[in-house]
């Protein structure tokens, strides 16, 4: 066979990964907070994108699947628009002419002003100030949480106090120096010698602050560790003795609820190591814990499902939870009146197109969205009605046939995405579960529901009767249930509950 060049022309097809649809591809993908922030940034890169006004909605929040709409014909809260304006301005008219009786009752010669009570009132210079601390939307609307007081951190409690008791500057850096070392839970993270040698002191000097602090409300704080935190606490209340103090040292026995043992070390009977217990019970682990008030990130669902009475389920998207953004053709016409050099003209074309494929992304992630809960929707109706037992077994495949797209895409869709479901907030991966075959060759069982049967087994046990793993599969086979011992187990410790060993100690137990 001789080699030689040749040139051979191929026909083919293939898909080209632009910019554009990569960038798509990974809009499907972003939670709704980073996709605020992708929508942010390209607001400030493009002048043709602006955010619409308050009354504006976005285009694809209005969409229903087709379960149900019944609320087309009115705003998207489900009101008509119209009646709430003639009943605001209603009411606007009955506040002035309540406001005018009340004036002239209080005030008789009010009737000689020459300014009507009704203009008086609308005067900014009779309006409450509001304060300007907190945040105020308008002069009228007045933000409760702007009144309560803030709640002081860790530090700022503990040195408030260390102020009173400490009054020389050395000791008030030390005490400085201990509070930034301590953790969320009012444990101190660093040694005493580490500390001196930052400070360039003697770990006498710093033994000496840290055994104040210690005794500063609330007490526990500045323990070195869970043995020592429950220590200052007992001496607190005058209750550290022998006994006790055996108790402290063997603190993992009465995890492992091991009495037995505890009661030959500490030498006591079953009612005095009941009430060493119960002692240690009503301690705080974690007295740090309550100066720690760090902001809630609360979860937005992407999409809502409402009950529809006798006509099934309805899903909607949270328009809350989609960017809003509308192209300002105006300014685009107004600039294409005037003369640009062929730079000018290829940014404004280029950031023209990139604003329409952005809009048009976003309404196609909506659209999507909407389509994928739908149909997670219609697979899990018997969870919605019933509860997480009736939870089918579901895949990505399933979803993806129905509604004619790939898995990758609805894989992308249901990531970092939440429903809104009338028995809460779950994430769209929540609804994809394995499936468990069934003894009997019937339908499968979600793997999900069948966590809960467990959970609800081992929940309902007697104490003279603990159920074992091999037990638990026993009553799972005989309700249908195809499950190893071992998978029990799997599940048992995902749910954090311990072996039957450990829970017949814990409910045999005297406490």
């Amino acid at each position: 066979m001789v080699l030689s060049p040749k040139l051979i022309l191929k026909q083919s097809q293939q898909l080209v990964m632009t910019p554009q649809l990569m960038q798509a591809i990974k809009l499907l993908q972003y939670s709704n907070l980073e996709l605020t922030s992708f929508v942010d940034k390209e607001l400030e890169a493009n002048p043709f994108l602006e955010r619409p006004e308050a009354e504006d909605s976005f285009p694809a929040s209005n969409e229903t699947t087709p379960l149900e709409d019944s609320q087309q014909d009115r705003g998207e809260d489900g009101f008509d628009r119209d009646l709430v304006e003639s009943q605001l301005e209603t009411s606007r008219e009955a506040v002035a002419q309540n406001f005018d009786s009340d004036v002239a009752s209080l005030y008789p010669d009010a009737a000689q002003l020459p300014v009507s009570t009704s203009t008086l009132a609308a005067s900014k210079d009779l309006m409450w100030q509001a304060p300007t601390h907190g945040t105020i939307t308008s002069d009228s609307d007045y933000n409760l949480e702007a009144f309560i007081a803030d709640k002081p951190s860790l530090t700022e409690a503990v040195m408030s106090q260390a102020n009173m008791i400490l009054s020389d500057p050395i000791d008030l850096l030390i005490a400085q120096h201990l509070c930034g070392s301590l953790d969320g839970n009012g444990y101190l993270q660093a040694s005493v010698l580490e500390i001196s040698e930052q400070l360039g002191l003697t770990p006498d000097a710093v033994n000496f602050v840290l055994e104040r602090l210690q005794r500063l409300e609330p007490p526990g704080l500045f323990a070195r560790s869970l043995q020592e935190c429950l220590t200052l606490q007992l001496k607190e209340k005058n209750r550290f003795d022998p006994a006790i103090e055996k108790l402290i040292d063997n603190i993992e026995l009465l995890a492992k609820h091991d009495l037995q043992k505890l009661k030959v070390l500490c030498q006591v009977d079953d009612e005095d190591l009941k009430d060493m217990v119960c002692e240690i019970k009503n301690l705080d682990p974690r007295p740090g814990s309550h100066f720690t008030h760090e902001p809630l990130q609360t979860v937005v669902p992407d999409a809502v499902v409402k009950s529809d009475g006798q006509l099934g389920w309805r899903v909607e998207l949270n328009s809350d939870a989609l960017p809003k953004v509308l192209i300002n053709q105006d300014y685009y016409a107004n600039i294409s009146k005037s003369k640009r050099d062929d730079e000018e003209n290829s940014y404004f074309i280029e950031r023209l197109q990139t604003a329409n494929w952005l809009t048009k992304a976003l309404e196609q992630r909506a659209s999507t969205i909407l389509k994928v809960c739908g149909e997670i929707v219609r697979q899990q109706d018997q969870f919605l009605s019933h509860g997480v037992q009736y939870l089918r077994p579901l895949n990505l495949k399933v979803v993806a046939e129905a509604i004619g797209m790939h898995e990758s895409t609805v894989s992308r869709v249901t990531s970092n995405k939440y429903l809104s479901t009338p028995r809460g907030i779950y994430e769209l991966k929540y609804f994809f579960t394995t499936a468990i075959a069934s003894s009997e060759g019937g339908e499968t069982h979600s793997s999900e529901a069948v966590r809960d049967k467990i959970k609800r087994m081992i929940d309902a046990e007697s104490p003279k009767k603990i159920l074992s793993d091999d037990a638990i599969v026993k009553a799972l086979h005989a309700e249908g249930v195809d499950i190893a011992r071992r998978t029990v187990a799997k599940y048992r410790e995902a749910l954090n509950i311990p072996s039957s060993v450990q829970r017949r100690r814990q409910k045999r137990s005297i406490i």
